[in-house]
């Protein structure tokens, strides 16, 4: 195992890069015109750069070459190497598509259709899911063939919905560095140095960002963050958890940590894409079906809504802890739920005074 120093170090490093690069990059957007207008859909009201993201990929980036610098990554095999080549060339390249977007709005399928070729490159690269245990029985099932398909689904899946959360302040900042913070702890736990050390680092960039991200939001991440974070997410998770499931100790569970973790955004977009179907629409029309959308119509104030998030984000993640049997690992659950019992009878109440004076 790594010493304490190098992980702490990527997580300052990305939130110094980020606090030091966002007013700059806020500054030159604004000049240049790249910013996110207002519209019926939206939820801001003035007019918004959606360069944010450059900063978050930058501080995650130079913590990570920082480290690696450092000799945080010098004892790793080959194949390990290789895998996390995979997750920092595969986030590189997933940012850049969203930047793109960002300046020049790219159409959906050639966005779709570049998130597809990077994610089976990158599966080439070893970040693959090669297999999944039955809960609770322990048996490994080989993926075989499917192993690709599954994981391209899995990494362009996460990257997307990440993208479809990001609709109001901070939000999707703040679910990922949740994440980001919960796959650390459980990498940590797993001896899996490397992905801990991606995780540290994407926890700083996300986290810093929200000094500038919350309500009222200053900037926003744009496409660039949200598909870089998404991405990186689900990779992290792969090299960091599933690579794991064969270990004894954790075989029933290791496979669906990554789903408990990244659960909201997950049936978040599951949700709107069946409502979609349901409804005869295109399940890439972009509509307010998002929790966060309903919350909002339901009278629940901005900040409420992503506070409530954030705790059901967190309490996804505690459950991952608990089942990973991490020492007091339950105890943090316990005290996620209470969190969210508490924050879900602010919402509560606040829609029923709103239901009362309508």
């Amino acid at each position: 195992m790594l010493g304490g120093q190098y992980y702490l170090i990527a997580f300052i490093l990305a939130v110094i890069v980020v606090w030091f690069t966002t007013p700059l990059i806020n500054h030159w957007g604004r000049r240049a015109g790249y910013v996110d207008q207002p519209s019926a859909r939206k939820m801001h009201h003035r007019p918004m750069v959606r360069l944010g993201g450059v900063s978050i990929f930058l501080g995650s980036l130079v913590a990570l070459l920082v480290v690696w610098n450092l000799g945080a990554f010098g004892a790793m095999s080959t194949k390990g190497e290789w895998e996390v080549w995979g997750v920092v060339l595969g986030g590189l390249a997933f940012f850049g598509i969203g930047l793109f977007d960002d300046l020049f709005d790219l159409s959906p399928f050639s966005r779709l259709l570049a998130q597809v070729a990077i994610a089976s490159v990158v599966w080439n690269m070893g970040v693959r899911i090669d297999f999944f245990t039955l809960p609770f029985l322990g048996n490994l099932v080989y993926l075989n063939i499917l192993s690709l398909p599954i994981t391209v689904i899995w990494l362009v899946g996460l990257a997307n919905a990440i993208n479809w959360i990001d609709g109001l302040d901070g939000l999707a900042a703040g679910v990922c560095g949740i994440a980001a913070v919960v796959l650390f702890v459980l990498c940590l736990f797993m001896e899996q140095s490397e992905a801990a050390l991606i995780a540290a680092a994407l926890a700083g960039g996300a986290l810093g960002f929200l000094r500038y991200n919350f309500n009222p939001a200053q900037i926003f991440m744009g496409d660039g963050g949200a598909y870089f974070m998404g991405f990186t997410l689900g990779a992290v998770a792969v090299i960091g958890l599933v690579k794991v499931a064969a270990m004894a100790t954790v075989a029933v569970t290791a496979v669906l940590l990554p789903y408990l973790v990244l659960a909201v955004p997950i049936l978040d977009m599951s949700v709107v894409i069946l409502s979609r179907v349901i409804k005869g629409k295109s399940p890439f029309k972009a509509d307010k079906g998002h929790l966060h959308h309903r919350l909002i119509n339901a009278g629940i104030s901005h900040r409420l809504t992503v506070l409530f998030i954030y705790a059901l984000t967190l309490w996804a993640g505690s459950l991952a802890l608990g089942f990973s049997n991490i020492p007091s690992g339950w105890g943090f659950a316990i005290g996620a739920t209470v969190l969210l019992i508490y924050l879900g009878w602010q919402v509560w109440r606040n829609s029923r005074n709103v239901g009362e004076q309508d």
